[in-house]
């Protein structure tokens, strides 16, 4: 059971609200809850000046077809152009983000056309954005950015008016990039006054002023406790209900190494759930074996 415990809680150890940074994903959740945040780190991030920004349609959850896989996203937004930004915030090196992209890509452009239309002509400029907590390529860059291009001609663009930029907090190249790309990444794993600079980008400080008021509001604190609270539930029961799976298991495999293998499967599987903030599945799948089995093949544990 100790063993459980600690496979559940290593990554997932619970901070308080005031000491959270950005790249904790509750204080990132609620920051971008507020548009003018969006704005700002949309901004920051690009390099890019909007005029205005509003909410993509659907901008949470993306379902794909029955019984496939659909997507959460952190945040989706649109400018007054026409362009489309996704923006996701990775604080664990973990899965294969370029695959990733290109799987939200996808579903994203998918309800940009109505059935029957002819033509692409309206699919919407699109700008992929992952914030990595570690460098993604390990080359030591603050920005990857990536358009496509002809292999043959490199200067030539395919032209589907997609960018992806995967930024890193792990960067060193700042005489490549801009100082407000850099203050804002710095801030992002230190979101304190100790992580702004005396002197920055008026958009940053802003976004820190936020960033503190929602670190003092009594509100969002409450509602912080009540998610750990039910966090904590959740993982109890799963501990419990994993020594029970591994029980099972173990009268066909061993006692011992039947119990090591059901605990830490169905911890492993909530651990997943967690990150991509399904609580809902978390709660079925300690309910139904059935449906637990399905979210075992669907990440493969």
């Amino acid at each position: 059971m100790e063993r459980t415990e600690n496979l559940i809680m290593q990554e997932d150890r619970w901070k308080p609200l005031k000491e959270m940074n950005l790249t904790d994903d509750f204080l990132f959740d609620v920051a971008t809850a507020e548009l003018e945040n969006c704005k700002t780190i949309i901004e920051l991030s690009t390099g890019l000046r909007l005029k205005s920004l509003k909410w993509k349609e659907g901008q949470k959850v993306i379902h794909n077809i029955p019984g496939k896989r659909g997507i959460r996203m952190d945040f989706v937004a649109e400018s007054e152009d026409g362009r489309v930004f996704d923006v996701e915030m990775q604080n664990r090196k973990e899965g294969n983000i370029p695959k990733r992209t290109r799987f939200y890509q996808a579903l994203m452009d998918a309800p940009m056309l109505k059935s029957g239309e002819k033509g692409f002509d309206k699919l919407k400029p699109l700008f992929i954005i992952v914030i990595c907590d570690y460098d993604p390529y390990g080359m030591k860059k603050f920005c990857y950015t990536f358009e496509s291009r002809c292999k043959e001609q490199p200067d030539l663009l395919l032209g589907d008016e997609v960018t992806k930029l995967f930024l890193s907090t792990k960067g060193e190249n700042e005489d490549e990039v801009s100082k407000e790309l850099v203050d804002f990444l710095h801030y992002i794993t230190e979101s304190n006054e100790h992580g702004l600079p005396e002197e920055c980008d008026e958009r940053l400080r802003r976004l820190h002023e936020s960033i503190q008021e929602i670190k003092t509001s009594t509100s969002v604190e409450v509602e912080y406790m009540k998610m750990e609270e039910r966090e904590r539930l959740v993982k109890e029961e799963a501990i419990e209900r994993g020594l029970r799976e591994g029980r099972i298991r173990g009268r066909e495999e061993g006692r011992k190494e039947g119990e090591r293998i059901g605990e830490e499967r169905l911890a492993n599987l909530l651990m997943k759930l967690s990150k991509q903030n399904r609580q809902e599945d978390s709660i079925k799948a300690l309910e139904d074996l059935e449906y637990r089995k399905k979210l075992y093949e669907e990440f493969g544990v």
